[in-house]
């Protein structure tokens, strides 16, 4: 078995192992195999770039707030949700993440 300790204070606080092992130590322990957790990223639905708008007003956000907390002016966000400007990837992804959504990364 391949186990990784991870310590803090110089004692032992974590330790991680190939899920095959830990799959094993499962049943050993009487328990039923887990089935791998999907990545977060996925669990978040997939939503156009262009309904960014629609996105901000049903967080209750003012283009003030959401300008600012990615980096921009309300002023440019304007001309990104009204298609006006095409934002770069930092801004795509700093949208994202603020609104919750996926695959903004790229352009769409």
């Amino acid at each position: 078995m391949n186990v990784q300790v991870i310590t803090r204070d110089g004692e032992p606080e974590y330790a991680v192992l190939p899920w095959a092992d830990y799959q094993t130590l499962l049943q050993a322990a009487g328990h039923t195999p887990l089935a791998a957790a999907e990545p977060q990223a996925d669990q978040r639905s997939a939503v156009p770039f262009s309904r960014l708008s629609e996105l901000r007003e049903k967080q209750g956000m003012s283009l003030e707030e959401l300008g600012r907390s990615v980096g921009i002016s309300p002023s440019y966000l304007e001309l990104i949700e009204r298609g006006v400007r095409e934002p770069d990837t930092a801004i795509r992804r700093s949208l994202a993440r603020v609104l919750g959504v996926a695959g903004w990364e790229a352009s769409s």
